[in-house]
């Protein structure tokens, strides 16, 4: 049985080197699309920084996951800790769609896209990162946008963050499983 459904559903390959998960958010498309752009809302889920409204500006990520829940970064992860991605816009079309280059180890940059649709009250939100440098990319991204969509889940729902490296590292092992498959 699945233990990931609903809003803990797993991300998929949609094609070579692209990873796309969907969740659920509470709240209008509107209060999502500040916790995507304002820094100040978005360091509450995943990194803050500067992000430029137009296709072309820049984006800056600073990430701080000690402060996104209550326990310890692994050692394997603290030089994580305070790195900054930094990336271009290039889609921007508001309060639905953005994306914006990100970084990789070795080669050209990937494209994470975020496209919002209102559904009732909530937002359907669809993250589509493509471009991955190759399998370990790959499966560190499908980690890490799971627990951080899982981060903001709850910071929109007004419920505490508890053991986000815990998360990471479990969906870590499922995704190395479900990816070179």
């Amino acid at each position: 049985m699945n233990e990931h459904v609903g809003n803990d559903r797993l991300g998929v390959v949609t094609a070579p080197r692209t990873i796309r998960i969907e969740r659920i958010l509470p709240g209008p498309v509107e209060r999502v699309w500040a916790y995507l752009t304002e820094s100040d809302k978005r360091k509450k889920w995943l990194a803050e920084g500067p992000m430029a409204n137009f296709v072309g500006g820049d984006v800056e990520l600073t990430f701080r996951h000690s402060q996104l829940s209550d326990d310890p970064t692994p050692a394997d992860y603290q030089k994580y800790e305070g790195h900054t991605n930094k990336g271009i816009v290039t889609r921007c079309e508001p309060p639905t769609l953005l994306s914006f280059t990100w970084p990789e180890s070795t080669g050209e940059p990937s494209e994470v896209t975020f496209e919002l649709t209102a559904t009732g009250s909530d937002t359907l939100l669809r993250v589509t990162h493509t471009r991955l440098a190759g399998h370990d990319s790959m499966v560190s991204v499908a980690s890490g946008w799971h627990t951080h969509l899982g981060v903001l889940i709850d910071h929109l729902s007004g419920e505490q963050t508890r053991g986000f490296w815990d998360k990471f590292t479990q969906l870590e092992k499922v995704y190395k499983q479900i990816i070179a498959g």
